[in-house]
């Protein structure tokens, strides 16, 4: 990647996840916010010489009406899918390839045969069925089926995302600045020169009043820096690798993962992948050294996919994965996380093996954060720790052989307390990082390989 092209993405990040710093942002303690009412906070800086309190007025979501949306083709309703794809998908509730759930006012949508007199309105339960959470519909299988097929026009009504902040200004007045609403990944308003940003306020589509959920005051402007002992970091770990780096010679890397790594999905997958960020900052670190990245990633699949494939399939585990002569492999599996920590052991256990077997050292990232119900919460906030088993198992797994582990999950726990609800990163609303959710991945990463990274703007 170019200077200039890091550059842009560095003041991209910045904008996008960042507190501006100085307004003598060590002068102020972080701010309390407190609920006076369904969409109204008060917001105090405490300490002397702080600005005086303020009440702050809320909006809620506005509601966006569409009428009259074309679906052509209409296709038959699969109740036994995933929410997002039973159907026609309402475009106004879309997030890449899914939809967002809970947008959708579940009592406006009216689906209709055509535009003209003779148009007839179509009976849910009857000629169609829907999700009325996700957002998509179809033709039922008897009386519908005739449609299917067919061309219908869907009126409804939804309500987007925001995120909205609390600001101070540069003339240290409060301010609630209110952010684009979107179907997904919402970025927070744009500060301007010498202001700081107090918290975030998450207005998640379709509710009826904030909650202390909503609110996300910023408790630490970044991620803080954490002493990994010696024997953690890539020294002791990977000795092959931090060989090659440091003396200037070749270090082939290949990036191994689902979706997340495959990145396709991205606006420009060639600078905004965990892997490509990585490798960027890799090389500036180490000038010397000649780094190749290979990637090998299969959306939708886990390690297990790849053990399965038989040869000669662009996936073939022992072809793709071994065959690619990597020096270092850095794997990245959400899609594992049902696995436990038993399981990790005794299927983790045969890729150490192989992986020795050729040579190679091996990094295993952990997951992001992904939609809190699919994690087994019921918030953004205070979510410090991973709850997942999968989690558990991996830290277990490479302290026990050995194997490096870049911790990414520990930075997508601690976006709350730098006032960002991570579901906000997501491109899909599920599990989908943006390019900003991906340097996550990319500061995990470097973590191991400098000691005092200098670390992209935030």
């Amino acid at each position: 990647m170019h200077m200039l092209q890091l550059s842009t993405l560095s003041r991209a990040l910045a904008t996008l996840l960042a507190v501006t710093a100085p307004v003598r942002a060590a002068d102020l303690a972080p701010v309390q916010l407190t609920l006076t009412g369904p969409w109204s906070v008060r917001v105090v800086i405490p300490g002397e010489g702080a600005p005086p309190a303020a009440d702050l007025k809320v909006s809620p979501s506005e509601a966006v009406t569409i009428t009259h949306e074309r679906h052509e083709a209409f296709p038959l309703f699969n109740p036994r899918a995933g929410g997002w794809v039973k159907g026609a998908q309402l475009r106004g509730v879309r997030a890449q390839e899914t939809t967002t759930p809970f947008l959708l006012d579940p009592e406006s949508l009216v689906v209709r045969t055509g535009l003209g007199p003779d148009a007839r309105t179509l009976a849910r339960g009857v000629d169609y069925e829907a999700d009325l959470n996700w957002g998509t519909f179809g033709a039922t299988t008897n009386q519908g089926a005739a449609l299917a097929g067919q061309t219908v026009f869907a009126s409804y009504r939804y309500a987007p995302l925001r995120l909205d902040s609390i600001v101070l200004t540069a003339n240290r007045t409060l301010e609630l600045r209110q952010g684009k609403p979107r179907a997904a990944a919402p970025a927070p308003p744009e500060l301007k020169a010498g202001e700081r940003r107090l918290a975030n306020l998450w207005i998640p589509g379709r509710v009826e009043r904030l909650t202390p959920h909503h609110l996300f005051p910023v408790l630490a402007e970044q991620y803080p820096a954490r002493p990994i002992p010696l024997t953690h970091r890539a020294a002791a770990r990977l000795p092959k690798s931090v060989a090659r780096l440091t003396e200037g010679g070749s270090l082939r890397i290949l990036a191994w993962g689902d979706s997340v790594t495959d990145g396709s999905y991205l606006p420009n997958p060639a600078q905004e992948r965990w892997q490509e960020q990585f490798v960027t900052r890799l090389r500036q670190a180490f000038p010397k050294a000649s780094i190749e990245l290979v990637t090998v990633a299969w959306g939708g699949r886990n390690t297990a996919s790849f053990l399965a494939e038989p040869p000669g399939s662009p996936y073939h585990y022992e072809e793709k994965v071994l065959g690619a002569k990597p020096d270092l492999v850095i794997s990245e599996f959400v899609n594992d996380a049902g696995l436990n920590p038993q399981q990790v052991h005794e299927r983790y256990g045969k890729l150490l093996a192989d992986f020795r077997r050729i040579g190679a050292d091996w990094i295993i990232l952990t997951p992001h954060y992904v939609r809190p119900d699919w994690m087994g919460l019921d918030r953004e906030r205070e979510i410090d720790a991973d709850p997942r088993p999968y989690v558990a198992g991996l830290r277990e797994f490479a302290d026990r052989n050995i194997v490096g582990l870049a911790d990414a999950s520990l930075r997508y726990g601690h976006l709350w307390r730098e006032g960002i609800p991570y579901t906000t990163l997501m491109l899909n609303s599920i599990n989908h990082p943006d390019a900003r959710g991906m340097s996550l991945f990319a500061d995990a990463l470097m973590e191991l390989f400098v000691e005092s990274e200098t670390r992209l703007p935030r």
